[in-house]
């Protein structure tokens, strides 16, 4: 506080005198990065005495060297130059030198006018004729890099100013999502958006916002997944869609859960599940290689600094393996066939018994086999795996096996074991689809809160003939995990979701909350 109350006085009489504080406008000539690139070949002591530059940046260390040498350390866009102001070069003498390295501090934000130049200790640098305050930094920046979890992803700014690795982070994110776009758009697909609130909630199992519409005087869904407006486009003669966009689903908050996240979801007609596995091995290993260099991944599953470190491997071809043929391996049990029956749940209840697997209620038979493969089968895919051929009851929007009875052409990609992809061969018999609607809404009325309902919107659209079609989700947040070796998903969203400081804060945050998302009128 006392700090703050003495930049800020110190931007008062500098107002009184007349000089600007904030300045509108400050002509930059080039980039930091882009002064790196043009005059590294600059040798120890020379001067571009013919080139002047302006630049802008953050100062991060002020260092005098007697009373009319001063050095900073000048950051911007992921590059460092180092300023080297003698009174000598600045325009206005001594009493303009003065004034303007006593206005600005450490954090402070600069624009420098200059000519490039190499110290004598070899750094490249910048010796500037003047030096303008942009914008003050009221608050002293800590001296080392921020290590708080809590207080890096509240305050990501600060985060991003001081961790170079952060930055880091979300330059490679920007570069996949810029390769998955790539990709798609050179196979002939085209990139639409869909809406983010629905009148029902559909497209995945998972638990929904729920939000008010005013002007409608109706409730409203935050988007779980575009997945069945994308099929109607299908249906309409897009035959090649994607977006890439936020999902929001009211579920917990863990080290690869985040209640709004990125996924990327595409619909190809004319394709099935077997289509979009050799293009999901084609895209992941492509987007490695081009990202890291290598099909290898070097990751840390407890955390960067911890001792246990995994190679990810992924050279195509990626393993496969069929769901419950491979829990029956695992288990050394069978699994009920007819898995609609009450028998077959009872029998599931009783392996989980049986393998001291819990699974909270309520029991349905789609939860029960979800937390068997989580336990038995999941945990074994470190490099990338294929598991594939869902039962129907846990597949409601994908068509039947061919060869299977009871199964489906789906399969999720495994990768440390965290689900990173679903896919599948898509249902396009409306009469069955409404059918598995219809028994997916049992388990909801049993209460199951992230069962599939009846959308009957959707079910006429198939009616108009939805064309044979795969469907293929990425999860965008954890890929960028394993990309930057981060294991929390916190570390890969500018802004996660936090609790609220303290009750007061909460209690704030909840009001301001609710108006704003129901304030749509």
């Amino acid at each position: 506080a006392q700090y703050l109350q003495m930049r800020k006085n110190a931007l008062a009489k500098m107002e009184l005198a007349g000089v600007p504080t904030y300045p509108h406008k400050f002509n930059v000539s080039m980039s930091i990065p882009e002064f790196v690139s043009q005059f590294s070949s600059l040798e120890k002591g020379a001067c571009a005495e013919q080139q002047v530059v302006s630049v802008a940046g953050r100062l991060y260390s002020k260092r005098a060297s007697g009373a009319k040498l001063v050095f900073y350390d000048l950051k911007a866009d992921g590059a460092k130059i180092q300023v080297m102001s003698d009174v000598r070069r600045f325009e206005g003498g001594v009493d303009a030198y003065m004034a303007a390295h006593a206005q600005v501090r450490r954090g402070d934000l600069v624009g420098v006018t200059g000519v490039p130049g190499r110290s004598n200790t070899g750094e490249l640098s910048i010796l500037p004729t003047s030096l303008m305050l942009l914008s003050s930094c009221l608050h002293m920046l800590p001296k080392r890099n921020l290590k708080d979890p809590e207080t890096r992803a509240r305050q990501r700014y600060l985060d991003l100013m001081l961790n170079e690795r952060v930055r880091d982070t979300f330059v490679t994110r920007a570069k996949a999502i810029q390769y998955l776009r790539r990709f798609l758009d050179e196979r002939g697909f085209l990139e639409v958006e869909t809406p983010m609130m629905n009148s029902q909630p559909g497209g995945a199992t998972a638990k929904p916002f729920i939000t008010r519409h005013n002007e409608l005087n109706l409730d409203m869904y935050m988007r779980i997944a575009p997945e069945l407006y994308l099929k109607m486009l299908v249906v309409g003669g897009l035959d090649r869609v994607y977006e890439i966009g936020r999902n929001f689903r009211n579920e917990g908050i863990d080290l690869t859960h985040n209640p709004e996240f990125t996924a990327c979801e595409f619909y190809a007609a004319y394709w099935d599940y077997n289509d979009l596995m050799d293009l999901t091995e084609t895209l992941l290993a492509g987007m490695v290689r081009e990202l890291t260099g290598s099909y290898v991944l070097r990751y840390h599953p407890d955390g960067r600094d911890s001792e246990r470190v995994l190679e990810l491997d992924f050279t195509p071809p990626f393993r496969r393996v069929s769901m419950v043929a491979a829990l029956e391996e695992k288990l050394g049990d069978a699994v009920p066939r007819d898995l609609a029956s009450d028998e077959a749940n009872k029998a599931l209840v009783a392996l989980c018994a049986k393998h001291n697997v819990e699974c909270k209620p309520p029991l349905t038979t789609a939860r029960l086999l979800d937390k068997l493969v989580g336990e038995f089968l999941e945990v074994d895919c470190v490099n990338p795996t294929f598991i594939c051929d869902h039962p129907e009851i846990m597949s409601p929007l994908a068509k039947s096996h061919r060869s299977l009875p009871g199964m489906t052409e789906r399969f999720e990609l495994f990768v440390c074991g965290r689900e990173l992809c679903n896919a599948y061969t898509e249902l396009n018999n409306p009469m069955v689809q409404r059918e598995r609607f219809t028994r997916s809404a049992q388990d909801a009325a049993g209460g199951d809160d992230e069962a599939m309902v009846t959308d009957e919107d959707f079910c006429t659209a198939l009616e108009y003939g939805l064309p044979p079609t795969a469907g293929w989700g990425l999860g965008i947040d954890r890929l960028i995990m394993f990309l930057t070796n981060n294991n929390s998903i916190k570390e890969v969203l500018l802004f996660p979701a936090m609790r609220p400081r303290d009750t007061a804060t909460a209690t704030t945050s909840s009001s301001t909350t609710a108006s704003v998302i129901t304030g749509l009128a």
